[in-house]
């Protein structure tokens, strides 16, 4: 972690976090390679011609590479079937050599999502997103959790910051961020408000927190004087500016004159989200030792 000497804030490295676990992770996929004979490996599937979507399954093809994992991509047409989808994830949930497998969302409008999600083995499921898995976060004993709130709560963890007791303001409720990452806080006995577009006052609530999440993908809407003094600010919002720049959901400049910790845009959350993928990945692998794949 680094000072900016231009902020009271200090920014937290995703990029230096997310290094750490792909430097670890190597020597775990080399010592289950020889060691065990499995050779970690991670199926993901793209629907359709979605260019950012190809920037990520690109990104998460090339972090697996850096992590001596086997990285497999399928693509398939914009008009491909649901029931074609649907067949290739039941041939890769009963295949032994593949042990994660991601479907890249958003899937075109005629496929059901929900149903595509719960196709998928939970125990390939390195996305996080399947009922059974969701439901183990619940009862607080996750099997493969949801990667960018679990990427956060590393963040958080590299800081050495103690959450038993903070309160904790979550704005935007998704299943992908908002609602896992409300429950990984509880599980730190932190006091969780989760926001969203129907909350009342939320420039107060958000000023009352000692952690900030925000995940609604606006540009620059939580205002640096909604941040409390010394606060820990994570920003998930990754937002393409009018200049053609990314920006997060915070106001980054007004917030880091206010917080103690922030993360930055780009190079804080996003990092760590495709280092818990590939976490997940082989931790799915180690799952398959155990005959549960």
């Amino acid at each position: 972690m680094v000072m900016d000497t231009k902020h009271k804030a200090s920014i937290i490295d995703g990029k230096a976090a997310a290094l750490a676990v792909r430097d670890r992770l190597r020597q775990e996929v080399s010592a289950l390679r020889d060691g065990r004979g499995i050779d970690p490996a991670l199926a993901v599937i793209l629907v359709g011609e979605n260019p950012a979507s190809k920037v990520y399954v690109r990104n998460k093809g090339r972090a697996c590479e850096e992590a001596g994992i086997r990285s497999m991509q399928f693509t398939l047409g914009a008009d491909t079937p649901q029931a074609e989808l649907l067949s290739l994830i039941d041939k890769l949930n009963n295949s032994p050599d593949v042990h994660g497998i991601l479907v890249q969302l958003p899937v075109p409008a005629h496929i059901d999502e929900g149903t595509v999600l719960e196709a998928i083995s939970p125990q390939k499921d390195v996305d996080g997103f399947h009922p059974c898995n969701m439901g183990r976060l619940v009862a607080g004993a996750p099997l493969l959790a949801p990667c960018t709130p679990y990427g956060i709560m590393r963040l958080i963890e590299t800081i050495g910051y103690d959450l038993g007791g903070k309160d904790a303001v979550i704005v935007g409720r998704s299943n992908i961020v908002g609602k896992p990452m409300a429950l990984m806080l509880l599980h730190k006995n932190a006091t969780v408000t989760v926001c969203h577009s129907r909350t009342k006052d939320l420039a107060d609530k958000v000023r009352a927190a000692d952690v900030v999440v925000a995940a609604i993908g606006k540009e620059r809407f939580i205002k640096g004087d909604w941040i409390k003094e010394g606060a820990v600010v994570m920003d998930v919002g990754i937002n393409r500016t009018t200049s053609g720049g990314l920006a997060g959901d915070v106001d980054f400049e007004g917030a880091a004159s206010r917080a103690s910790w922030i993360t930055p845009v780009p190079g804080g959350v996003g990092p760590m989200t495709i280092a818990m993928l590939l976490e997940n990945t082989v931790k799915a692998a180690r799952l398959s030792m155990k005959g549960n794949v």
